[in-house]
């Protein structure tokens, strides 16, 4: 690993543990902390010095990184931001970053009839609307839906070095059904982002089928080096192709599915399709429509529909209209009650 990213880890490890103002932080802690990081990344023994650490934390509070980070010794041994809100994370762009993540983008923007840049657009014009709000110390103009409070966001980056350098990880995980979490090793192949919350998809062992795990049900992530890792030739899109969200149900088979969507939402439906298979089969003269898809029915697929309410008839299979009917009759009950 370079020298410049073995720094930046280390920067990294630094902030985290000064975010953290409920304990005390003494030099030899912050040295131990950057250590385990670069073992993390490197699966390799790595021990920072004393000097390097103080090095970095002198750097830090410089303007030299556009840091100026404001740590401060108290007691004479322990180190914290004199400012709690502080981070390096949100540091603002300088002048010269926004100059030449402009000409980052103008460059990369003349690969936009590249095949590759579909896939990219979308972060260059987050990237673009970043820059401009920089620049004219205005509020930003897209704003994507997220979650800030969603458990399990910062287990992100490590599943994620485990995925690319395929290594096993063992999780402490506990379901929504369990008393008490699980601890078990896993073999990681993607993390996928569905409605606003994040989920790991892999294997706990070679000969199970692929399943997936919320992230916000994880408790603690550790690599195990000890276990092989189950190398599969994975493929997300054919996975993932025949349902709407994560849950696939393996060895079931693909279903004609038809609704009726009434006037109101069949203007949403048409311009968002619910999946790529979606196909119209009538325009109705009420200005409703009734549409197919060929999917895998799961959880997600079948809350999509009820979140529609009366908007939307399951018109086939009779198996899932029976099941969303009783649905909302179990609903209907409940507002037929007063209330407690």
């Amino acid at each position: 690993m370079s020298q410049n990213k073995n720094a930046l880890i280390r920067y990294k490890t630094i902030d985290k543990c000064l975010q953290n103002q409920y304990r005390k932080w003494t030099l030899e802690d912050l040295m131990e902390a950057c250590s385990e990081a670069l073992f993390e990344y490197e699966g390799k023994e790595s021990s920072v010095s004393k000097r390097t650490t103080q090095l970095d934390i002198q750097l830090m509070r410089s303007e030299k990184l556009g840091y100026n980070a404001p740590i401060v010794v108290y007691d004479k041994k322990y180190y914290k931001y004199e400012d709690e809100e502080y981070t390096i994370t949100d540091i603002p762009l300088t002048e010269t970053d926004i100059n030449v993540l402009t000409e980052t983008v103008s460059m990369l923007k003349q690969f936009k009839d590249f095949s590759l840049f579909s896939d990219v657009s979308d972060i260059l014009q987050r990237l673009e609307d970043k820059i401009y709000a920089e620049k004219s110390h205005t509020q930003p103009v897209i704003y994507l839906d997220k979650n800030e409070n969603l458990k399990g966001l910062h287990f992100l980056d490590i599943l994620y070095q485990a995925i690319i350098k395929k290594v096993v990880v063992v999780l402490n995980y506990k379901s929504f059904k369990s008393r008490e979490p699980q601890q078990f090793i896993f073999h990681p192949y993607i993390l996928k982002e569905f409605n606003n919350r994040w989920f790991l998809v892999g294997k706990k062992k070679v000969s199970q089928p692929i399943v997936n795990l919320a992230l916000d049900r994880i408790e603690a992530v550790d690599f195990d080096f000890g276990h092989p890792y189950a190398e599969e030739n994975f493929n997300a899109e054919n996975f993932y192709k025949d349902v709407i969200g994560v849950t696939v149900n393996q060895g079931q088979r693909v279903r004609t599915i038809r609704l009726w969507i009434d006037a109101d939402n069949a203007p949403y439906v048409i311009t968002k399709p619910f999946h790529h298979s979606q196909k119209i089969e009538e325009h109705r003269e009420d200005r409703s429509i009734v549409i197919s898809l060929m999917l895998k029915i799961n959880y997600e697929f079948e809350r999509l529909i009820m979140g529609f309410g009366e908007g939307i008839e399951v018109l086939a299979p009779e198996s899932l209209r029976q099941r969303i009917r009783d649905k909302h009759k179990k609903a209907l009950r409940k507002y037929d009650l007063p209330v407690k």
